[in-house]
């Protein structure tokens, strides 16, 4: 995680790192609003700044949860993912 900081300082570029996320059954025992946690622990969580929660919604759209940040808001923003190749292919369809 250090080389990765390093980099991203030195360049001055942003680093994205993906966690994977279980589902924690004991958590609805202690009334946690959120009963997900990572698989990895809390180290990436340390190691960032910002931390985004993707999520499905409904149909097509996905949820993008602003989890923690230092200058930013808890928000939520609904996108869609279009693929504009399926798009074409429906249209020369018809």
């Amino acid at each position: 995680m250090s080389i990765l900081s390093k980099l991203g300082e030195q360049f001055n570029i942003a680093i994205v790192i993906t966690n994977q996320v279980m589902s924690d059954p004991g958590a609805t025992m202690t009334f946690i609003a959120n009963p997900m946690k990572p698989v990895g622990g809390h180290v990436i969580g340390h190691a960032s700044t910002i931390r985004l929660s993707l999520r499905k919604g409904k149909g097509d759209q996905r949820v993008c949860k602003v989890y923690d940040a230092p200058n930013l808001p808890e928000i939520e923003c609904i996108f869609q993912l279009l693929r504009k190749n399926k798009e074409q292919k429906i249209k020369s369809k018809k």
